[in-house]
């Protein structure tokens, strides 16, 4: 496959413009969800059987096997500030240390942000590319919102050095080789764990002054791909969002017209998945799994994607089609998961009746304001607004 036919790709293909959203996914082929792996139709009664099925399968084809939990879990605050972003909140940096027997200790820091105005806030768990001040967190709005903002920076997990790097943070701790077994983890694993841990230490010692009922773990790019993967793991998460995800995120494989497997394997960071994947180098649509699985794997608890009108990278056509196609679990649980009409999503469109909100917004790749407040507005519908409070800057 030639850089020029991935780069002929766009945002409407000709195939898929007079045709109706279930004759693309149709085309698309996508696989189902409520379908066992031997064709048994799923209900409630196996719905836990089909969740391991479809585990499996992106554990062994593209996420890689995460290791087991830890024994033990704790925080230590090393920095605090009472009068944070012009006295509205709290600031904490704090040390996520855990340990498995005989392996010894692994820490890497965190940032928390609880604003004043609210009594144990609903919390934003940030997978991040970097700390405050950063570009994709407009940390005084979201306060102002009434949320908590949790961040940690991805590097801080791992590395995101290419061609298989896991010398340092949670890859060193697993001693993950280079040279990795075909189901072994990758990237967006070991980053995916880290947030994890961060859950264990909210659950067992914030508690009190965070509602840790009501964490929803966000990531853009890459790090869309690991909150997904995250919460699909771990269902403590209230809600999972994805911001521009893409492939291995929230678009399908099948039929894509964003980026492949291919473009991983040329850029160095076919690492962020386990080596199995690898082998569908230009073999896309013969995958035993499809993204749709793993949206599928949030419900019934609160789905939302944005996407972006250029991002072409990202194939957001296929976050809204496989947003659509994983609908299907939420209707298992008598829910409904994205509502919309039968039509290709529209700039400025926000889908917010069901369980799964979508948006879609115009310009590129980016974690934007706009995306933030959309996330904010249909968590705050869903999870109930927190009710402000008179508070007063601590001296």
């Amino acid at each position: 496959m030639t850089d020029k036919t991935i780069a002929e790709r766009g945002y409407l293909p000709v195939l898929e413009e007079n045709m109706t959203r279930d004759k693309m996914i149709a085309e698309r082929g996508y696989l189902p969800v409520l379908e066992m792996n031997d064709g048994t139709p799923v209900t409630l009664e196996n719905w836990e059987e089909r969740r391991a099925e479809m585990l499996e399968l992106l554990e062994k084809y593209c996420f890689g096997r995460t290791p087991r939990k830890p024994d033990r879990v704790w925080g230590d605050v090393v920095e605090s500030a009472i009068n944070w972003v012009a006295g509205k909140a709290l600031y904490q940096k704090v040390n996520i240390n855990f340990e498995i027997d005989g392996m010894g200790v692994c820490t890497f820091p965190i940032t928390i942000h609880i604003p004043y105005k609210v009594v144990r806030p609903n919390v934003f768990l940030h997978i991040a590319f970097n700390q405050v001040p950063e570009k994709y967190t407009p940390l005084e709005e979201i306060l102002d919102a009434g949320w908590a903002v949790i961040v940690v920076n991805y590097k801080d997990l791992v590395n995101d050095n290419i061609g298989g790097d896991f010398t340092n943070g949670i890859g060193a701790y697993f001693k993950t080789p280079e040279n990795r077994k075909g189901d072994e983890w990758g990237k967006v694993g070991m980053w995916a764990y880290g947030a994890s841990r961060i859950m264990d230490y909210l659950v067992s010692e914030r508690a009190e002054d965070l509602d840790v009922e009501h964490v929803a773990v966000i990531g853009h790019s890459r790090l869309g791909k690991t909150a997904l993967w995250c919460a699909a793991q771990d269902e403590r998460f209230a809600a999972a969002i994805s911001n521009n995800s893409g492939q291995g995120g929230a678009s399908s494989s099948k039929h894509t017209t964003g980026e492949l497997v291919y473009n991983y394997e040329r850029a160095g960071s076919w690492n962020f998945f386990c080596e199995n994947h690898r082998r569908f180098v230009g073999l896309e649509d013969e995958k035993p799994f499809d993204q749709a699985m793993l949206l599928a794997l949030i419900a019934p608890r609160y789905l939302l994607v944005g996407s972006a009108r250029l991002d072409i990278g990202a194939d957001p056509i296929g976050e809204y089609l496989t947003s659509y196609h994983a609908s299907s679990a939420w209707e298992l649980f008598g829910l409904r998961g994205l509502v919309c009409p039968d039509r290709l999503p529209e700039v400025d469109d926000h889908f917010t009746e069901g369980h799964i909100s979508y948006h879609l917004r115009d310009d590129l790749h980016y974690l934007s304001r706009y995306d933030w407040q959309r996330y904010i507005s249909y968590l705050d519908e869903k999870f109930g607004k927190k009710e402000f409070r008179e508070y007063h800057v601590p001296i």
